[in-house]
C-alpha cells in the first residue's frame, strides 16, 4: 500500500488506522476512509462531517506488475525496448481483455510509428513466456489479460464483454484425476456465461 504524505499523519506499519489532526484514517486493502469530526479551527464540524475515498493500491499495483514485466523480460532474454514497455503498460491500463487490435488502436496514438505486425508479435511473445494470459476463445481474436493473479470471468453471450471475479470455491476446484492422467493442467479458471447488467436491461 502507498500513503500520500499529508501534514501530522501518523501511523504504525502494521495498523490500518491513523490519527490526522482529530481525523480518523481507516486503512483498507485497496482505498481509505479520511472522516472529519469536529475539527477546531477547520471549518468542518459533525454536522458537515464527510468521508474522502482514494484508491491508494492502483500506482503501487502498476509498479509491482511493472517490476513483473522486468524481472520475466530478463529472465527469458527478452529485450527490453520502449515499444514493448509501451504496449505492456497501454494492456495494464485496459479493463476489456482487449485485442491486439485494440491495443495498436490505443498506442498508435502515443506511439505514431509503430506497426500493427509489432504489437501483435509482441502481444503474443508476452503470452508465449507467460506474462499475460489469453481470454478463452471463441472463434474471435484471441483477448489478453494482464491480471495473473487467480480470478474468473463472467461472459456475455450478447455484447463479449468479459468481467473479472474472484470467488475462493471456485479457487479450490479440483481437476479429476482422469484429467490429469491424460494432461498437465498449469491454469484452472470458470468461465460463467449470459448477459451483462448493459445487455440485460435492453
Amino acid at each position: 500500500m502507498s500513503f500520500r504524505l499529508v501534514r501530522n499523519l501518523s501511523f504504525q506499519k502494521d495498523s490500518r488506522h491513523a490519527s490526522l489532526a482529530g481525523m480518523t484514517v481507516n486503512m483498507q486493502r485497496t482505498d481509505f476512509e479520511i472522516g472529519y469530526s469536529g475539527i477546531p479551527g477547520s471549518g468542518l464540524t459533525n454536522s458537515n462531517s464527510y468521508y474522502i475515498v482514494r484508491n491508494m493500491d492502483r500506482r503501487s499495483d502498476e509498479r509491482a506488475r511493472m517490476d513483473t514485466f522486468y524481472r520475466l523480460a530478463r529472465e527469458h532474454g527478452l529485450k527490453i525496448t520502449p515499444q514493448r514497455a509501451a504496449i505492456y503498460q497501454e494492456l495494464l491500463k485496459a479493463k476489456d481483455h482487449p485485442t491486439a487490435d485494440v491495443i495498436y488502436k490505443r498506442i498508435v496514438k502515443k506511439i505514431p510509428n509503430i506497426s500493427f505486425d509489432t504489437v501483435n508479435r509482441t502481444l503474443l511473445t508476452f503470452y508465449k513466456i507467460r506474462m499475460v494470459n489469453v481470454v478463452e476463445g471463441y472463434g474471435q481474436p484471441k483477448r489478453y489479460d494482464p491480471d495473473l493473479n487467480v480470478h474468473h470471468h463472467f461472459r456475455c453471450i450478447q455484447c463479449n464483454s468479459i468481467i473479472d471475479f474472484q470467488n475462493k470455491n471456485y479457487d479450490r476446484l479440483t481437476v479429476p484425476e482422469e484429467i490429469n492422467r491424460q494432461v498437465t493442467v498449469i491454469n484452472k479458471k470458470v468461465v460463467l456465461e449470459g448477459l451483462c447488467s448493459k445487455c440485460r436491461r435492453r
